[in-house]
């Protein structure tokens, strides 16, 4: 299981602050990305522009995500 937490742009497209998701053995950052896109179409374009933290550091797409992990999906801010 893996928690997921949404800021900003991505928490308004997904409409909730965060969530709980079983994911598979050796699935990545990428598929767990994919698998929001899916199942939420209309939050794709702010999906595919987030940073992703994984357990607190930047993580690439092909990382691979462990049970028990947190990812927190960061849209790009804006402001000063």
């Amino acid at each position: 299981m893996v928690e997921l937490r949404y800021f900003a742009a991505a928490r308004a497209a997904l409409g909730r602050p965060g969530e709980t998701l079983v994911v598979d053995d050796g699935a990545t950052v990428g598929d767990v990305v994919g698998r929001l896109t899916q199942r939420s179409p209309e939050a794709a374009a702010v999906l595919s522009r987030c940073s992703v933290l994984l357990d607190g550091r930047r993580a690439a797409p092909g990382d691979v995500v462990p049970d028990g992990a947190r990812l927190d999906l960061l849209p790009p801010f804006a402001g000063g």
